[in-house]
């Protein structure tokens, strides 16, 4: 009994397990979760999308090294679990402004162009996103865009 005391005290207190950083609250857990599904929709993520997304969620974030791989694990389970779209999506509109929503669609388009090449199931789940998180259509195709001539002139340099 006593040493269950011990554990718990140990584990609420300055104990060896770690928090986790990233609650279900948290609209950077929601981001990245999203971000996940998008690199994940054609069944698997290539290295150069996984490194687009670590550089992404740093970026953005101001994370260092460990805090982005917990944002990551936490985001793969999140998405995991996930059903839809819209427990990401929500939580967002509630935590992000019109820009940081925008911002939302320009991550996940970094996303889909980190291979170089856009297929019709990341364009269909940026198009889904984009229209529950409030960005329109022309807002949605101009960061398209803009994110898809970056691609091309880092791999032309």
């Amino acid at each position: 009994m006593l040493d269950l005391l011990k554990e718990f005290l140990s584990d609420v207190g300055a104990g060896d397990k770690p928090a986790n950083r990233f609650d279900d609250s948290d609209y950077r857990l929601a981001a990245a979760a999203l971000l996940m599904h998008v690199s994940m929709i054609d069944g698997e993520m290539s290295a150069k999308e996984r490194e687009r997304l670590q550089a992404v969620l740093k970026r953005e974030f101001g994370l260092d090294d460990d805090a982005t791989a917990d944002l990551i694990e936490a985001a793969t389970a999140a998405d995991r679990e996930a059903v839809d779209l819209y427990s990401f999506t929500s939580l967002l509109n509630r935590s992000l402004d019109e820009d940081g929503r925008r911002r939302m669609v320009e991550m996940m388009w970094q996303i889909v162009f980190a291979d170089g090449r856009m297929n019709e199931f990341e364009d269909n789940i940026v198009w889904r996103a984009s229209d529950l998180l409030g960005v329109s259509q022309r807002e949605r195709v101009e960061l398209r865009r803009s994110v898809s001539s970056e691609s091309r002139a880092r791999d032309d340099a």
